[in-house]
């Protein structure tokens, strides 16, 4: 199950990479558009770091319930 988590935390990377393309793509001919993929790319990376810490916490739990 924790490679499940790790596999798609780092779609959201793929998703914010694709919002910063379309940003610089946009950012001349449709600015809106390209404001809305601005916030679209910041709550991708929120939502990567919140998943990521949300795993390792997950990981760490496990580890010490083996341990004891």
């Amino acid at each position: 199950m924790i490679s499940i988590l790790r596999y798609t935390e780092y779609l959201y990377v793929i998703v914010a990479g694709f919002s910063i393309y379309r940003i610089f793509s946009d950012w001349n001919t449709d600015r809106t558009m390209a404001y809305f993929f601005i916030f679209f790319a910041l709550v991708s990376i929120g939502m990567f770091l919140f998943r990521r810490n949300y795993r390792k916490k997950f990981e760490q739990r496990k580890q010490d319930n083996q341990n004891k």
